[in-house]
Order: structure tokens, then sequence, then C-alpha cells
């Protein structure tokens, strides 16, 4: 019951945070002058700047998932947010305007399937037939594509349920779905007693994190955006060499207990990376992926998305 409320709570968090974050900046463009409008998702890197409080004067925007986030993007409510790797790639297909500045090392254990141990499911495979939830072009979507391929399946093979976190949970609690694919923090509020993770990401995905930035702040706000990136670098380094310190300062703003959050963060929490050539070529495989799937209209070019002009902030 105290997970459960907990990640009642999250939720509940993040959609008002959310709203009054953007309210009044729905209709500005994204380079219009001001502070740097920041958007980020509870747990994922943005969250230990916010919880710091080390990067004064920005203006901060919570989002329950990325799609989420890259909406906000294209209303021009934001001018940098970060999301895992699908949002970018359905956002590109819908035309929405941005550039990738950054990213993170490889998040692999970061999201799984979650099914219920009295269910008896030993596989992916396990689950032809079977219903499956989760959050539509989020990184979750992604894996979802490659445990069908890695199991010889093809999405006519089970019965996928799009459903947003806050949505999932419930649903899976209450035996409406047999699996939920989701990542951290919601993740690790899931696992309890009678709850086994069925695969996760290794070996499938590198479930990286990506800096998105509207491109009309990358050339008016140039400056904030480096003495940012500066800072979120540095936290980053900060968190990774003192865990415990980390979990301690990120549970009150995540609104759930320490060790639930020190259990997330130790596998999903990674250093930043450098934009590569590699990079562009990862996330472009992924998005042909998707239009084979005619998960998105067409093909998109995701290595012209990649701006290394940012990158020094982040080595």
């Amino acid at each position: 019951m105290h997970r459960r409320r907990a990640i009642s709570a999250l939720l509940a968090l993040t959609v008002s945070v959310a709203l009054g974050g953007c309210g009044d900046d729905a209709d500005s463009a994204g380079g219009d002058s001001g502070p740097l409008r920041v958007g980020y998702q509870r747990f994922g890197g943005l969250s230990l700047v916010k919880a710091k409080a080390a990067a004064p004067g920005v203006q901060w925007s919570l989002f329950e998932s990325g799609p989420a986030l890259t909406e906000a993007l294209k209303a021009g409510a934001i001018d940098i947010g970060q999301t895992g790797e699908a949002p970018p790639i359905f956002a590109a297909a819908a035309k929405i305007p941005f550039s990738i500045v950054g990213t993170s090392e490889p998040v692999p254990k970061g999201e799984a399937v979650l099914v219920k141990q009295a269910k008896g499911y030993r596989t992916f495979a396990d689950l032809r037939g079977k219903t499956v939830a989760l959050n539509k072009g989020s990184n979750v979507h992604w894996l979802l594509v490659k445990l069908l391929e890695a199991n010889n399946m093809t999405l006519a093979d089970i019965n996928v349920k799009y459903l947003k976190p806050a949505e999932g949970r419930p649903a899976f609690d209450n035996d409406q779905v047999d699996a939920w694919i989701i990542w951290d923090p919601y993740f690790a509020l899931a696992e309890q007693p009678g709850v086994q993770v069925l695969a996760d990401a290794t070996g499938l995905a590198n479930n990286r994190e990506y800096l998105l930035v509207h491109p009309d702040a990358a050339t008016s706000k140039g400056a904030q955006i480096r003495t940012f990136l500066d800072a979120y670098q540095e936290t980053t380094t900060w968190g990774i060499a003192n865990p415990e310190e980390r979990a301690k300062i990120l549970a009150p703003e995540l609104k759930i207990d320490q060790a639930v959050t020190a259990r997330a963060l130790a596998r999903s929490a990674q250093p930043l990376a450098p934009l590569t050539p590699e990079i562009g070529a990862e996330l472009q495989g992924i998005a042909d992926g998707f239009t084979k799937l005619e998960l998105i209209p067409g093909s998109v070019d995701m290595k012209a998305r990649i701006d290394d002009q940012f990158t020094a902030e982040l080595q």
C-alpha cells in the first residue's frame, strides 16, 4: 500500500507540475528572451540538477513521459528537455523542430517487462496471445520491438495496449493486462512481492537519454544552454561518485522512499556521453525499425538532428 500511495502521489505531482510549468509559455516561441526553460522527467538525469538547485534561474517543467515533453517543444513551451531514445524519433516523424545536443551512456537495465509471478511466465515468448501494456512512443516502445524480434514474434502475436504510466500501473496491479513494459522510477516502485522482471533491455536496446533543444533556443540562448550543460555535467559526475548522497537528495524530489530510489539509481543513472557519428547511426537504425513496422509515417533522418555545438560542455 505504501508504494501504491507513493506512485499515485508521484503521478499526480507530475501532472500538476507539468501543467503549471508550461501554462504561461504555451504560445511563446522556443527562442524568446527570458530564463532558460527546461523540461524534465522525474528521475531522469536532470532531476538531480533540479533537486540540488545546481542551475539557478532556470524555469523547470515536469512531464510524465518523453512524448509529452516533445509536444511542449512543438508548442515552444520549453527550450531544452530530456527524453529516452524513441520520443525524438516520433517527434521527428511529427515534424517537431528540435536538435539533439547530448546523450548518456547506455541504460539497458532501466526498463523492463514486468509480470505477476503467479501467472507462470518464464520468457517473453510466453506472452504470445497476451495483453502487453506500454507508453506509446516512449523508450519502452523500442524495447517491445526488439523483444518481438528476438523471440521471432510480430506485433500481431500480442495484444498491445498503449497506456501512460498513470494508467499502466493500476491496469497491471488489477490484472487487466498480462505484462507491463516500464522504466524507472515507475519500474522500481512496481517491484514488490509477487512481481517478476521477465526481461530488461540488456542485449536488446541501449536505452540512452537524449537532450533535445528547440532550434530557436540553440541560437538565441546558446550561452544559457552552455552554462546549464556545465552544471548538468558537474552534477551528474558528482552523483555517480556519491551514490548514497545522490539517493538521499533525490528521494524527496521523487516522493518515494530512499531505498527504492537507491535501487533504481544503481541501474539507471549513467554518465553522459559525447555525440558521435555512431550515436546518429544508432538512432537512425531505431527510426528505420519503426518505419519498417509502420509505427511512424515514412522515413525520418535522425542523423540530421545531431548537433554537436554543445559537446564540449558534456565531456
